[in-house]
Order: structure tokens, then sequence, then C-alpha cells
């Protein structure tokens, strides 16, 4: 689950990490009153707008500006509030339909009173999987992107790997600060800034810390002026207050219905619609569909008590996706029963109506043989299949 920049600086700030202030706001006449009260509060001049939306690179789209004045500050803000922003990271980049932005923050100048006296860093922590531990990235170029840093300097990349059984030691976050080339008050600044970052990590249940820039200001102060923060959902169980910052408008629509009728749906830009049970199951559908000339056009887990009624949603879901040539259904009757997955697949054709898409079922496991009678006396033009191969068979030859 991802979380907007405020929401993401107030966790950090919860954990004695040192972050931009800021304010919230959702019209121009909030931003000017937010503005005013964080120049009581922070003694800023200047005022830096920031788009909130669910994607990086908001500079490049126009969503962040500087107000020098009332005046910018209130021209800013209206152009930004309400705009359809499009950067490198939302749907389709660049030339994709963008996303529309509902709030702005407003933060303070923190590169002020010397901004050529500012050094921005780069910080990130996240999971290795491969080596089984939290690795933080870190890197002298704050502000660009990392992945062309990685690419044209990479020497200038580092990690430092933490055992989740020990966590952070402090000759850790001294060798993080050492490296990126801080001494006297900066250096001191850099390991508590680390330390504090690593315990909001782990004590959040985050798969994703990204903090850029981090910036070493004029005076030797280290602070998040950017971050960004994706949680585990799988842990939010512990996080009842961390739930509550879900922003669905930010969410894909469908994935978001798909989930309150208890479907694990994620969209894709394939041409073969899939319905599994099981995500491991779902990941070889759609491995043996690509391998056969098609391409998947979701992910979709109906889970282990699939009825009729999730499935005939699934299917419904499934046939908005105007790309969609033919549907895949591939159910393996462990603890749901392939009778119902049947009944299920018949009630949407005669719910829905006309389904224009080939639809193949293969059906094993639980009541396999009652779900086939189903089908075969329900009268529908759906194919059949035994082993998975014979159904990609048949999804690349109704396809192509």
């Amino acid at each position: 689950m991802n979380l907007h920049e405020y929401q993401g600086k107030d966790l950090l700030a919860s954990y004695g990490v040192t972050i931009q202030r800021g304010v919230i706001a959702e019209t121009v006449e909030e931003a000017i009153e937010g503005f005013k009260t964080l120049q009581a509060d922070t003694g800023t001049e200047f005022g830096v707008i920031k788009a909130q939306i669910h994607a990086g690179g908001r500079g490049k789209g126009g969503g962040v500006k500087l107000a020098k004045n009332e005046d910018e500050l209130k021209e800013h803000a209206g152009n930004i509030l309400g705009m359809m922003l499009k950067t490198p990271q939302t749907p389709g980049g660049l030339n994709g339909p963008g996303k529309l932005v509902r709030k702005i923050l407003i933060g303070e100048d923190v590169y002020a009173p010397d901004f050529d006296a500012c050094n921005e860093m780069y910080i990130s922590i996240l999971m290795d999987r491969e080596q089984k531990q939290n690795v933080i990235i870190y890197s002298t170029e704050g502000g660009m992107d990392i992945e062309e840093v990685a690419e044209h300097t990479p020497h200038l990349v580092h990690k430092e790997y933490v055992d989740p059984r020990l966590g952070l030691m402090g000759f850790q976050a001294r060798k993080v600060a050492f490296n990126l080339g801080l001494s006297g008050k900066a250096f001191k600044e850099m390991t508590k800034f680390i330390s504090n970052l690593y315990k909001a990590f782990v004590g959040s249940d985050a798969s994703l810390f990204e903090i850029n820039p981090c910036l070493q200001t004029g005076d030797d102060r280290i602070i998040a002026v950017d971050c960004k923060v994706s949680l585990d959902e799988n842990a939010l169980f512990r996080h009842a207050d961390l739930a509550e910052l879900r922003d669905e408008k930010e969410e894909d629509p469908t994935e978001v219905e798909a989930k309150s009728y208890g479907l694990n749906y994620v969209n894709l830009d394939g041409n073969v619609g899939c319905m599994v049970n099981g995500a491991g199951l779902a990941m070889a559908t759609m491995d043996i569909i690509k391998l056969s000339g098609g391409s998947p056009a979701n992910f979709l887990d109906v889970g282990g008590t699939a009825d009729a009624a999730r499935v005939e949603q699934a299917f419904r879901i499934i046939l908005r996706d105007p790309n969609v040539k033919a549907i895949l259904i591939n159910i393996f009757g462990g603890i749901v029963r392939c009778d119902r997955v049947a009944q299920g697949v018949v009630d949407a054709y005669k719910n829905i109506g006309d389904i224009s898409v080939p639809i193949i079922v293969r059906l094993q496991g639980t009541n396999a043989d009652i779900a086939k009678e189903i089908i075969d006396q329900s009268g529908l033009e759906v194919h059949s299949a035994i082993l998975l191969q014979e159904a990609a068979d048949l999804v690349e030859k109704l396809v192509s």
C-alpha cells in the first residue's frame, strides 16, 4: 500500500526522523491560510507547492513549484489543484491520461539561506529477497533518478545489508555517513537519521522507503525533503492506524472493486483474461499463456473459497477490459469445489447476457466431473481442456 508524501513524512517524524515540515491543502484558500501558519511556525520565507499523487517525477510534469510570495502561491496552487498530472510514473507515462491532483503539500524552504551550501543525497531501504536481508541503498547523487546513476556511475551507488535478526548496527550507520562523505555535525546527524529511518522501516512493516532528496543543509542538518513509502499489505492487520491512510482514489478503480468482492486482481496490458484459484497457479497460467504466444490481460485469483457469485463478479471485471479477446479459467479443486466455479460460469453467461469472447475452461480436482456435467448441459459455447497445455493451445488458436 502506497502512502502520499505528507503521510509518509508524518510516519517518519513519529520515529524521530527529521523531515521538511509542511501543511496539506485541498483548496487555494486552505493553501494560503496553511502557508501563513507554516511561516509563523517555521519562519520560512518561501513555500514549495507539491502535488500529492502516488507517482514520482512530479517536478517533471509541473507538479512541484516554488512560491516566493502569496500571489505566486495562489497562482501555483490554483494551477496544480485539479490538474491531470502526467509524469514518467503515472499510468501511460507522459503520453497517458495522468492523475488528478486533489491535494497539495506546502513545504518549508529548507534550502535557505544558502542554496549552494546544501548537498542532496539519495537513501532508500527495501528487502533484498535473494540475500534474505534488508538493504540500505544510498548515493551522493540525490535529486536524480537512481536508475540513471546506477547505469552511468555505478561506483556512486552503495549498499549496506542489514541482517533482520540483528537489526542495524551502530557501525553500519556510521559507514553510511562516511561513504556519503560527511563529517562533524553532519556525520552525527546522518548516523541518527539512518538509525531512526531503519526503525521506522521495521516498525511500520514497510516494503520500501525512498528519501530523494535527503538534504544536508547549510548548517549541517539532515532532512528528508521528499519521501516515498510503501507498506506491506499483508502486515496491515498489525497497523490499523496505517491501514486507514489508504487512498483508494489513487488506486485502479477496478482493482479496488475486485478487492471488495474478495478477489485478488491486477490489471495488465495483454489480451487473454485469466481466472485462477491460487497465486502460484495464476503465475503458472500467465507464464504458459505467454509461452504459447498470448499475453495475459490480468492477474485474477478468485481464492480458495470461490462461489458462483464471486466467479460471476470476476467475469464482469474481466469483460470490462476491451483488450480481452479470450478468457481462460484454470481451477484446481482443492479447497474450492469445481462445481461451484462451473455454476458461476453458467450464471455469468445468463446474467451478463451476450459474451462475445471465447471461454476456455480447465477444471481439475474436487467435483470436476460434476463441473463438466454442469457446463456440458448448459448448452453454452465453452471450450474445455484437461491439461494446462491443452488450454494454452486453445487460447493460441482462438486469439490468433
